[in-house]
């Protein structure tokens, strides 16, 4: 990639995703964000330029530069994806540390944020719009839907299949094997020995459903 890229998104993920960008010599352009008090302000050197929806800087976006969407609230996150399909025809490019390990073999789809230390195996997959976490490990021939997020330090072991929009927090372990449905969310520190239902939270070792 040798355009400049714009996040979307001055918060936390987007200093991250900053960081990610300068490792490999790739400029950023600004920061565009909902949050007007931080119009015109400087975050590590790189300007918050306006908002999400500002066609001042979108026109530039596929022409002159890239976009990369660093939100990490997925309702949110979904909707600026869409803003781009629609209104650029583009898909975000993805973040992915320099120190991260990815094998060749490997499926990456599109607006992924993949951080230092991350890990991802023979044949594993990963669809678009994910965020692994530091030091995540997403095992041989797993497989993760779109926009799901892995918290740092997990393991998702291999043949795992996570559907879309999981949320598993920090310190996981997905045991080989097993399908966690779409919209699941996982505790921190949890160890998932059975198989997760759509839209079902489950925490502890072994992990148990919570009731609402």
């Amino acid at each position: 990639m040798k355009n400049p890229v714009m996040i979307f998104g001055a918060n936390a993920l987007g200093r991250a995703a900053h960081e990610i960008f300068e490792s490999h010599d790739i400029v950023v352009y600004g920061y565009l964000d909902d949050d007007k008090e931080l119009h015109g302000q400087e975050i590590g050197e790189i300007t918050v330029l306006g908002s999400t929806d500002d066609d001042g800087f979108l026109k530039y976006i596929d022409k002159k530069c890239e976009a990369f969407v660093a939100v990490d609230d997925n309702a949110y996150r979904k909707n600026l994806v869409e803003l781009l399909n629609t209104r650029r025809k583009v898909m975000p490019v993805n973040a992915i540390h320099s120190a991260a390990y990815i094998t060749e073999t490997a499926h990456i789809g599109h607006g992924n944020f993949i951080n230092i230390g991350v890990s991802i195996g023979n044949k594993a997959k990963i669809s678009n719009h994910c965020i692994l976490n530091t030091g995540a490990i997403v095992d041989h021939e797993a497989e993760l839907g779109n926009f799901v997020q892995v918290g740092a330090g997990s393991v998702i072991n291999t043949g795992v299949t996570v559907g879309d929009d999981t949320f598993i927090g920090s310190g996981t372990i997905v045991v080989a094997g097993i399908k966690i449905g779409e919209g699941a969310r996982v505790g921190a520190g949890s160890v998932v020995i059975a198989d997760v239902k759509s839209g079902e939270t489950v925490f502890g070792n072994p992990a148990q459903p919570i009731k609402g």
